[in-house]
């Protein structure tokens, strides 16, 4: 592999977005205990956001207050979509920081950048922002994450050289996806000499619960790998990555990453030829594509908890389970808030990172589970 900023970073990185819950709340004796394992195996690399609900004061509890400051690097991100004024967005990074406890930021990404987004942090001179800190040293390396297309891509690293890295979301289920374009984001990317973290690896863990004919090839050449070692190691296998963000939600799911990363092996050619064949499936599936990270349902009128309700859609879509998908949808939707409850404002679609026709899919899962 070429060289390239954060090439010797260990290639797992802990995603704090989906942490374990004890009710409503975070399980921070849990997350301790995570925390603890990951450093442990030897990684370093932590990943919040100021929009990650409760996120930012849990990885104070569970890793700030109990490790010294040159144990882990610390990544955040700040999000003009959700900033009304110039002056609460940059207020964002004083948050983080005082949430954090951090003393500064390892790693600063100006987050989610699509389409319909992109011109508002010019508009609020958010570059510039996170530059400033950068030079105070509240900041070490700065980047930002994109869920837009290839032409976007380009222009913003064209405009903005001197970023070190871009994260993007890269794995094999949405590498010629046209709405994705994982592969031609990461041609881009490359193209530029930029390092790439790595988000939805497991695509929010759709990829941990394949397709049975996809977990068949898997379990045919490995049956002691898990589906989402596949995942993982596929994107961790691809040049210039500095790491891989998974988000991992127990200590179930921490051993199995630890297990087959601590010693990480690229995937060799026979295993590169299983995700091609899996890629070709995954083409015939008309599973819909959330990754459950809920941007969609913040500013929902009707409240409608749009990814549980495609979580039980894809039970029918994905292996035929009716039943199975109709129980689970009635537990989704148990608050009384359904999918034909849709005003079809879009507010949904222009908040969704996979570009999904929610709208469209709300309607399938009112006609099939209603």
């Amino acid at each position: 592999m070429s060289d390239y900023f954060g090439k010797d970073t260990p290639k797992l990185g802990f995603g704090l977005m989906r942490l374990p819950k004890k009710g409503v709340k975070t399980d921070i004796e849990q997350t301790k205990k995570m925390v603890d394992m990951f450093i442990a195996a030897g990684f370093t690399y932590f990943d919040t956001a100021y929009v990650y609900l409760g996120s930012e004061a849990a990885t104070k509890k569970a890793l700030v207050e109990r490790y010294p400051r040159e144990a882990y690097t610390l990544a955040s991100k700040i999000n003009a979509s959700v900033a009304p004024t110039e002056k609460f967005a940059k207020k964002e990074f004083f948050t983080s920081l005082e949430r954090t406890g951090a003393g500064y930021f390892d790693y600063y990404l100006l987050h989610s950048f699509m389409e319909n987004n992109y011109e508002k942090y010019d508009k609020f001179h958010l570059w510039d922002f996170v530059k400033e800190q950068k030079e105070k040293g509240l900041v070490k390396h700065y980047g930002f994450s994109f869920h837009g297309g290839p032409a976007l891509l380009d222009k913003l690293l064209n405009e903005h050289p001197d970023v070190e890295f871009v994260q993007l979301q890269l794995n094999y289920a949405d590498w010629e996806n046209p709405k994705i374009t994982s592969r031609a984001n990461y041609e881009v990317a490359r193209k530029h000499g930029k390092s790439i973290v790595v988000m939805e690896p497991v695509k929010g863990g759709a990829l941990a619960k394949p397709d049975e004919k996809i977990l068949k090839l898997f379990k045919d050449y490995s049956p002691d790998m898990s589906p989402a070692s596949w995942a993982i190691r596929f994107a961790a296998s691809l040049d210039g990555i500095l790491t891989v963000l998974s988000g991992m939600s127990n200590i179930a799911q921490m051993q199995d990453n630890l297990s087959y990363m601590k010693d990480f092996k690229p995937l060799n050619e026979d295993e590169q030829k299983i995700i091609q064949e899996a890629q070709r499936i995954l083409g015939q599936s008309s599973t819909v594509p959330c990754t459950a990270c809920r941007y969609c349902t913040e500013g929902c009128p009707m409240q409608i908890p749009i990814p549980d309700i495609f979580s039980s859609l894809n039970l029918q879509l994905g292996n035929g389970q009716l039943d199975e998908a109709k129980k689970a949808y009635l537990t989704a939707t148990a608050d009384g808030h359904k999918a034909s409850d849709c005003i079809e404002c879009g507010q949904c679609e222009g908040a969704c990172p996979q570009h999904i026709s929610i709208i469209d899919c709300l309607k399938k899962a009112s006609e099939t589970l209603e």
